[in-house]
């Protein structure tokens, strides 16, 4: 069951710089939306034996010019809505404003664990200041800073601590034998609609059965010699509150879908091409290391020279290169009002679930990758040479790990690692899985 952890606060409290600090990272997801660009901002943390997904939101904004205000309003009140934790942040340097107060009002009503984070404590002295944020009622207030990173190992001994114990009856919940299968993509881009052709005909192989958190329904799929569950989250929220930021929500709850499955089919709509949004959602695929099939869907509406030989090397060229560097993974043209090639979507999922259990014997390794190693060695660094001396395959991993064992594995760089990533995938079938390589001291 996957953990997901909300920022919210006013503007320019530092959310964005906690969140960057908290992933250890610094790429920003961005959606462009009438010539405005609002950051979206997701991202993966580990600490240690826990990982959780975070989301940073926009500053809330109450009678201001902004014409996104509302939008933002929306924004923060989904992450609330959505999320296990809720960081409130404030900014200890200027103390307690109107917003800040009337955020406060709102988290003082939601039944889940708020941590109100005083940021901007940059030196010891400004820890005092937080006092005053006791009266918002909502606890202890954290004391943090963002930009040097005090603080910020008891922020996630804390945060973590109110998690959920880990489910141990997952498993009574669906037969964790089973693949599963995520249905991901932005909004009207035919997930609803792609299910309802996977499930409309022989509807007795249906099973609804409540997932691990309650945005996932799995359903059950036993026919034409498949057996695997759908994770679906097309259609969940209801029609009275559609008025939503949907490009956000839906981002919001595929993260949940992604978190509970083994492959992603990911929905792009041929009319519109890939758009940001579909990057957004692929970036969240790679993070939780999931398997991945491409499915362009409506492909019955676009042009008769696009559906040329031609015209669909073209569309697939445009996708692998926005997707770079993961570009070895299935891309499907079908259509879900026709049925065109949906079946094809089914049976490569399940072909990318098996690449993803896929094991390759230490022998097999050693025996194919070391000429390639010799024949291109790691390039020399600082006057020193690498050797690898030993190839094998972690035996339980989440996805395809393989450890290589070097005299100096820290001088070993990223396009190397990408060239004996590339050699394994030329020998053996991961299409449509992450690998992971790993260099390790060979002495150790």
């Amino acid at each position: 069951m996957g953990n997901l952890v909300a920022i919210v606060g006013r503007p320019n409290v530092g959310k964005s710089t906690l969140f960057n600090r908290l992933t250890q990272s610094r790429r920003a997801i961005v959606n462009e939306q009438s010539g405005t660009t609002r950051d979206r901002q997701y991202g993966k943390v580990t600490w240690g034996s826990d990982e959780f997904s975070i989301v940073d939101t926009g500053g809330w904004i109450v009678n201001s010019d902004d014409i996104f205000e509302d939008e933002i309003r929306k924004q923060v009140t989904i992450a609330i809505d959505e999320a296990d934790v809720i960081l409130f942040v404030v900014d200890i340097l200027n103390g307690i404003t109107d917003l800040d107060n009337s955020i406060a009002q709102i988290l003082r009503k939601v039944k889940k664990k708020v941590l109100v984070v005083a940021n901007k404590t940059d030196t010891f002295d400004l820890q005092y200041n937080a006092a005053e944020f006791y009266a918002f009622g909502l606890g202890d207030p954290l004391i943090i800073s963002a930009v040097n990173g005090l603080g910020t190992g008891d922020l996630l001994d804390e945060i973590t601590k109110h998690f959920a114990p880990k489910e141990k009856d997952d498993k009574e919940l669906y037969e964790d034998t089973l693949p599963r299968f995520a249905v991901v993509g932005r909004p009207n881009a035919g997930k609803s609609s792609i299910i309802n052709a996977f499930i409309g005909e022989d509807r007795n192989i249906v099973t609804d059965i409540a997932g691990t958190t309650r945005d996932s329904i799995y359903t059950r799929y036993n026919k034409f010699n498949r057996d695997f569950y759908l994770v679906d989250t097309a259609g969940i929220r209801k029609k009275a509150k559609v008025n939503e930021d949907l490009e956000y929500y839906s981002v919001i709850r595929s993260i949940r879908a992604i978190e509970n499955s083994d492959v992603c089919i990911l929905m792009i709509d041929a009319t519109r091409g890939i758009e940001s949004q579909d990057l957004n959602i692929f970036s969240l695929i790679q993070k939780n290391k999931k398997g991945l099939v491409v499915c362009v869907n409506k492909w019955d509406l676009v042009s008769e020279e696009q559906k040329t030989a031609k015209g669909q090397k073209g569309f697939e060229s445009a996708i692998r290169e926005r997707l770079a560097p993961f570009t070895d993974f299935p891309i499907i043209f079908a259509s879900a009002i026709t049925k065109q090639r949906i079946f094809k979507v089914i049976e490569t999922a399940s072909e990318v679930f098996e690449n993803k259990k896929r094991k390759v014997g230490t022998h097999e390794l050693m025996e194919f990758m070391m000429p390639a190693i010799e024949n291109y060695p790691p390039p020399a660094t600082k006057g020193k040479y690498i050797k690898i001396k030993y190839i094998t395959q972690l035996p339980n991993a989440q996805v395809p790990t393989f450890l290589f064992f070097a005299n100096l594995p820290q001088y070993v760089k990223e396009p190397y690692r990408r060239f004996l990533e590339n050699k394994i995938r030329s020998q053996w079938n991961f299409r449509g899985t992450p690998i992971q390589i790993f260099m390790r001291d060979k002495s150790k």
